[in-house]
């Protein structure tokens, strides 16, 4: 059992090493789109979102996304009105909301030539309103190809340079940051690839953002003047003229590498020394473990067995004391196989999305996919959630199979649904464009009814089918008496000790994963993040087997709850280490923002603790039926 464990663990951490780790091919398929000279480039506009500061101390200042039409902005508007351009699920769940835009862009036309957008007049409420935005570090986000518009920075680390996405909407730095400068002049710069005569791809799409003050009515004038910003009065109203210049640039870039440049890494040392220290732990923790196993075990199970069992007197210790109860009904099965169950469906929705991430079928270029793909695996994997959980149940001497089925099929969705249902409300009462609408809340809700409910019936039907899990020893009649155990395997302070690997193991990966979800910033590293998230799997099923090992030598039996919780005991880590992110990288002054950022982060917390406590439970139920599997009981 030692041996097969050990190479087990070794074998796993093998394969995920020779995982790719650092870029991710493009869908096959994706054709770029071949420009003929003076043909129409379309440019399109997303939501407006926050944005991280350029200098190191920089904070988070909000969470709220705004539409780029919200009328207070008063940007210029295309002839007939803002047409809304069709989005993903995932596009819409993350926020996008892409809309036309009146910029007349031709390819190869009109270098270096000053184009006037519109001119609007702006009251002194919606001026506040735009200074209090500038002030929060918000950006524009443009589309143009599939490409966002970029800003052009350099890594002081390694000094590569890489396209930032998005660009300030105003300038509140310096002497500017109590008399904010509106942004409305903006440099474009595209650059463009030939690969053959008469055919021109786009490769790139920066912009350089610049504030005109004066006088609004001068045609043609795009010269910053550093003297003169565009300082939007609060106290009165404001004419605004927009302009714009196009520069068209030649460069040796290929279409298929276009998004090198905007899928930066920043300081790739830090994923690998991250990622070599945690293998170094999972390895450590499958060594020792299988070194408990082979050593302390094999021993115990070799004097068992070398006791005639013919003898009137036997005498046990260790773990075999409580052979007769070890395998005896826990309390509230019903909840803990319903935890167990959703928890394996979100564990296959993870390994599947990150399998699709890992073969470049999430292309950043179609923008939502990763979301997409994450609820569409949840949804086709309800059945294997109703399967694991009608076994376990069963297993665990449950009886009432009609009800498992109804609570796994609904629990987790109804209390996410909850949670989400909640924070739209928040959005929507601080006028967010990022409020989930209601056709896809109803979409939603069709995907959980239509099929995932359906599915984890099916499952949970298939389970009880094949019936309990066969095990090893019976059970007495009169449960044992347990004895006092150490403080450190109290179920708490279990829970802490043993999260702490699993959270270490994640900890670097798990800032950048971050800084992605609530900072706005690209995320495309799924190398590191597969092999994090499978040394974070074998950390916590390695863990919570030497924890519980500790338990049933400590003649504490039981141990199907305890294993869960310290399986999921990274959870809280992750939920502490969302409140010190909270202190140290973001500024949150809005009630809904900071409302916000806690649903998520709990929401994150939970499925977390339901994903590794669900290993770590199911980790340690093989074990535990190996473990008294292999002695002979009178």
């Amino acid at each position: 059992m030692s041996r097969s464990f050990t190479r087990a663990c070794l074998l796993g951490g093998i394969l995920v090493s020779l995982l790719p780790t650092t870029h991710a091919f493009y869908l096959p398929g994706a054709a770029p789109h071949d420009y003929a000279e003076g043909e129409v480039v379309d440019l399109y506009v997303n939501a407006l979102t926050p944005m991280l500061a350029g200098h190191d101390n920089a904070k988070l200042k909000s969470l709220i996304n705004y539409d780029y039409y919200d009328p207070r902005f008063h940007f210029c508007e295309p002839e007939g009105g803002p047409h809304k351009e069709p989005e993903s699920l995932g596009s819409i769940l993350f926020g996008d909301r892409i809309f036309n835009s009146p910029y007349d862009i031709r390819m190869l036309e009109g270098n270096g030539t000053c184009k006037v957008l519109c001119r609007n007049t702006i009251s002194g409420e919606d001026a506040k309103f735009i200074n209090d935005r500038i002030k929060e570090d918000y950006a524009l986000n443009w589309l143009i190809d599939g490409l966002p518009a970029a800003e052009a920075k350099v890594d002081l680390k390694t000094g590569d340079l890489f396209y930032d996405m998005g660009f300030n909407l105003g300038d509140d730095e310096g002497e500017r940051a109590e008399t904010p400068a509106l942004n409305n002049h903006y440099e474009i710069v595209f650059r463009y690839h030939t690969p053959k005569p008469g055919i021109h791809r786009i490769v790139g799409v920066l912009v350089w953002p610049a504030s005109i003050g004066g006088s609004q009515d001068t045609l043609g004038d795009c010269t910053p003047n550093q003297n003169t910003p565009l300082i939007l009065r609060e106290t009165g109203e404001n004419a605004v003229q927009y302009t714009y210049r196009i520069t068209w640039k030649e460069s040796d870039t290929p279409w298929a590498t276009r998004w090198d440049n905007y899928l930066h890494i920043f300081d790739p040392r830090i994923h690998w020394f991250s990622l070599i220290n945690s293998i170094v732990i999972v390895v450590f923790l499958c060594l020792m473990v299988g070194m408990i196993l082979y050593r302390t075990v094999s021993r115990d199970i070799s004097r068992y067995n070398a006791i005639d069992l013919s003898e009137d007197v036997q005498e046990d210790w260790g773990w075999k004391l409580v052979h007769g109860e070890v395998f005896r009904r826990p309390r509230n099965p019903m909840i803990l196989s319903v935890l167990v169950g959703n928890g394996a469906q979100l564990c296959a929705m993870v390994g599947v999305t990150l399998v699709f991430a890992l073969l470049g079928f999430l292309s950043p270029s179609n923008r939502g996919s990763l979301a997409t793909v994450m609820m569409v695996c949840w949804t086709l994997f309800g059945g294997v959630g109703g399967y694991i959980s009608s076994r376990v149940y069963t297993s665990l001497g449950g009886e009432n199979r009609s009800k498992n089925s109804f609570l796994t099929a609904t629990v987790l969705p109804a209390v996410v649904f909850a949670i989400v249902f909640l924070l739209n409300l928040f959005l929507i009462s601080a006028g967010s464009s990022g409020a989930v609408p209601f056709g896809t809340m109803l979409l939603i809700v069709v995907l959980w009814f239509g099929i995932s409910a359906p599915l984890s019936l099916i499952g949970s039907y298939l389970g009880a089918r094949h019936g309990a899990i066969r095990h090893p020893v019976r059970v007495n009649q009169i449960p044992r008496q347990i004895p006092q155990i150490p403080r450190y395997l109290q179920p708490w302070a279990a829970t802490l000790l043993a999260g702490i690997l699993p959270f270490g193991a994640a900890f670097v990966e798990l800032y950048f994963v971050m800084s992605s979800l609530f900072a706005s910033r690209a995320y495309y590293a799924f190398g590191f993040l597969a092999l994090t998230a499978g040394v974070v799997a074998l950390t916590t099923a390695t863990v919570t087997i030497l924890f519980t090992y500790f338990l049933l030598c400590a003649e504490e039996y039981r141990w199907h709850w305890r294993a869960f919780l310290t399986g999921g005991g990274s959870a809280f880590w992750l939920l502490a280490y969302g409140v010190f992110y909270w202190a140290s990288r973001l500024s949150l002054d809005s009630f809904s923002s900071v409302m916000l950022y806690m649903g998520y982060l709990l929401l994150l917390a939970l499925l977390d603790f339901l994903v590794t406590g669900t290993i770590g439970f199911l980790a340690t139920y093989w074990a535990v039926r190996r473990l008294y599997s292999a002695i002979r009981i009178d």
